[in-house]
């Protein structure tokens, strides 16, 4: 495991950066998703404009406006906070590079890089504006097509995915959050999928009004790129080591060395020999899951059992012979489902891109997307580890729960994407 790329560079190529502990391996494959799903949407946009699917919009803006005292104030007060938090986070990388998430949250920062910001701000606010006022006062015509506001949507993606998948783990690992809702909101580990896919298909549609781009163009042009996303995003999960991972694989154990080996006593001997571990990170009384698989001869072993060393949430126990922070490995190997979603996501997106220009009704492709990706984690959903509500005789996760809703709303799409568009149509 790489827990962040300072670790990285020094375990593979022996280099030593230890201001680059700031950037997580998460993070960055996270960001990495984010430019991939971007870049997808982009060129989904720029094909429904070529086929005449989606147009432009034709926007007056008033250029050579005198400078307003608000806005400075507004340029500066942005230049400072970034300076304050931004630059002063690799400032004080030592203090933030344990969780740089919390430290943006918390009121630390670097007072000088913050004023240094604010004027910095400030200065280029005021030239452009002078620049642009020396023109004179004029209007004109702006033509936006929806392939440039691709950034605006990504960053409207990003801000309801990150709200979204906070508000949904916190409601998925609730006694967590009632211990510390503060540290658990803004903490950077703790993050769940289908939140922040709600959320910001929420804002995303009232986005797309805005910008008067039809929300069904919109969807199908996203539905390749939220899966591609999804498994690059998931590549992080296993390149880190964020707790993401699968239940216990009993057919196998984890050395002294700490290294996968088969096991060599029962399941329940190696309970009761790692109880401190289990009492840790579950509730009592909870039945501990495990499937004893063993990897076929052809197959490594880690694609079945794998105990995630050097892990970033310094899960497990202590690794002999190592010296740092991430020196924890897990006790008992588990099921990569990261991995699995990885290549899920990935097939799964080559096939919705293969098939794309045979559809021509809107919501078609998305309606797809939402069936194959709900059906993909509910069927991974039956190896991982999360919390299930007691229904009675039902037990589901929460993400079962939520993966049902995309497979019946992707059915629902399907079948009356028609009557939408004839309605759509019958409206304009």
């Amino acid at each position: 495991m790489y827990p962040d790329i300072h670790f990285f560079l020094k375990q593979v190529f022996g280099i030593d950066i230890p201001v680059l502990s700031l950037l997580k391996t998460f993070g960055f494959m996270v960001s990495m998703a984010f430019l991939a799903g971007s870049y997808v949407i982009y060129l989904e946009l720029k094909r429904k404009e070529a086929d005449g699917l989606v147009g432009f919009t034709l926007e007056e803006v008033t250029k050579g406006k005198p400078l307003q005292i608000k806005d400075l104030a507004i340029q500066a007060l942005i230049g400072g906070l970034l300076g304050y938090k931004f630059f002063g986070m690799f400032a004080d990388w030592a203090l933030a590079a344990p969780d740089p998430m919390s430290y943006l949250f918390s009121p630390q920062g670097n007072i000088w890089l913050g004023i240094v910001g604010a004027l910095l701000g400030g200065f280029i606010y005021y030239r452009d504006v002078q620049r642009d006022a020396a023109k004179g006062l004029r209007t004109v015509q702006l033509k936006t097509w929806p392939h440039s506001r691709v950034g605006d949507v990504a960053m409207v993606a990003a801000i309801g995915g990150f709200a979204g998948a906070k508000i949904f783990n916190a409601l998925e690992t609730w006694n967590e959050f009632i211990r510390d809702p503060l540290g658990s909101l803004f903490s950077s580990s703790g993050l769940t999928f289908y939140g922040g896919l709600i959320l910001a298909t929420f804002l995303l549609w009232r986005f797309s009004r805005s910008i008067k781009l039809d929300f069904r163009h919109l969807c199908d042009a996203a539905a390749p790129a939220l899966l591609l996303a999804y498994g690059i995003g998931r590549l992080g999960c296993q390149v880190s080591g964020d707790g993401d991972w699968g239940i216990f694989n009993s057919a196998y154990a984890t050395n002294p060395q700490g290294q996968v080996v088969k096991a060599s006593l029962p399941f329940d001997s190696v309970k009761i020999q790692y109880r401190e571990h289990l009492q840790r990170h579950f509730e009592p009384g909870t039945e501990i899951s495990h499937k004893a698989v063993e990897a076929p001869s052809f197959l490594p072993t880690w694609l079945f059992a794998y105990n995630y060393p050097h892990n970033v949430n310094r899960v497990g126990i202590p690794m002999p012979n190592c010296e740092g922070e991430y020196c924890a490995v897990l006790p008992m190997p588990v099921f990569p489902t990261p991995v699995y979603e990885f290549f899920a996501g990935v097939f799964l997106f080559l096939l919705l891109w293969a098939i794309r220009k045979r559809f021509t009704l809107p919501l078609s492709l998305f309606s797809l997307y939402l069936i194959v990706n709900g059906m993909e984690r509910f069927l991974v959903e039956k190896i991982r580890v999360n919390y299930q509500y007691d229904w009675g005789w039902l037990h589901p996760t929460q993400a079962e729960i939520i993966a049902v809703g995309m497979i019946l709303t992707g059915i629902i799409l399907w079948f009356s994407r028609k009557t939408i568009h004839d309605r759509i149509q019958g409206n304009s």
